[in-house]
């Protein structure tokens, strides 16, 4: 972690979040060498495909969807020269842009020089709000690549007397019959990065992250991160909800009531489908 100017120190706001951070690498780091044994694998481009770098100020961002990673890659492109403000950034130009590198389009040097030198950083969000907010964006709107490619076979997998237009078109997938899916371990449809465990998609326990920010606290632990690689003081995290900007952000709330539609059976699977992200990141169980 880069250490806290001088000045910072004597902050007890700074300081307070510079402690929080030692304690979430600390019970990463003995998760991983309590459960994991992989600390002598290589890493190959797979580790790192989802780790987006900036140069300018050395950092690696490993994206976890639906916690917040369209702002984190604004703030990402402002840091890199390439908008004056997060406000002017699309979202389409966001994830479709190819504005930011990636790790793995690096040669096997250009990989381990910058893990070894840059700040490596994630957010990670509560696993079953993660899941929940998913669901809601990519099922619950029209949306013509996960309702033709993971509606159509859930539905046609999972639902008694589908009828024809439902498995024509793969809409209206119910939250039941995803969660079905989702613990099938003959899934009809592969994985998807956005209900995928963080543990999959960034490797902690192979990548030795540096800073660990969480959604539930994004606004404090993102603008600690700008202060800490020295990013420009006037660059700050945006607060505004990329999509379905109308709609209210999926809370603990909403996702008990989600949750509420499921047996117990599936809510105990659930959370051992995503216990190494409950356990490495501490959070309680639901």
């Amino acid at each position: 972690l880069p250490t806290l100017k001088s000045e910072d120190r004597k902050n007890n706001k700074w300081r307070s979040l510079y402690q929080i951070q030692r304690e979430r690498k600390r019970i990463m780091r003995e998760t991983c060498s309590k459960y994991k044994s992989n600390n002598r694998r290589i890493i190959t481009p797979y580790h790192v495909s989802r780790i987006f770098v900036e140069d300018k100020y050395r950092v690696l961002y490993c994206e976890v969807p639906k916690a917040g990673c369209s702002n984190w890659k604004r703030v990402l492109m402002v840091l890199n020269g390439l908008a004056s403000s997060t406000k002017d950034i699309q979202h389409n130009t966001v994830h479709y842009g190819n504005y930011l590198k990636r790790l793995d389009g690096f040669d096997h040097k250009g990989i381990y020089h910058r893990l070894n030198t840059y700040t490596k950083m994630l957010f990670i969000r509560e696993p079953f709000e993660k899941l929940v907010s998913a669901f809601r964006d990519k099922f619950e709107h029209p949306n013509n690549y996960y309702h033709p490619v993971f509606g159509k076979a859930i539905i046609s997998r999972y639902r008694v007397n589908a009828t024809k237009e439902a498995l024509r078109t793969g809409s209206g997938v119910k939250f039941t019959e995803f969660i079905q899916y989702l613990l099938d371990v003959h899934r009809p449809v592969g994985m998807d990065i956005h209900w995928d465990h963080v543990n999959r998609l960034c490797s902690p326990c192979l990548i030795d992250y540096d800073f660990v920010g969480k959604f539930e606290s994004m606004e404090d632990d993102a603008n600690f991160f700008l202060r800490l690689i020295g990013a420009p003081q006037n660059l700050t995290f945006p607060k505004f909800k990329d999509r379905h900007s109308n709609e209210e952000r999926t809370t603990t709330k909403i996702t008990q009531q989600y949750f509420a539609e499921l047996s117990p059976s599936q809510r105990q699977r659930s959370y051992d489908f995503y216990y190494m992200d409950y356990l490495m990141f501490n959070y309680s169980k639901p």
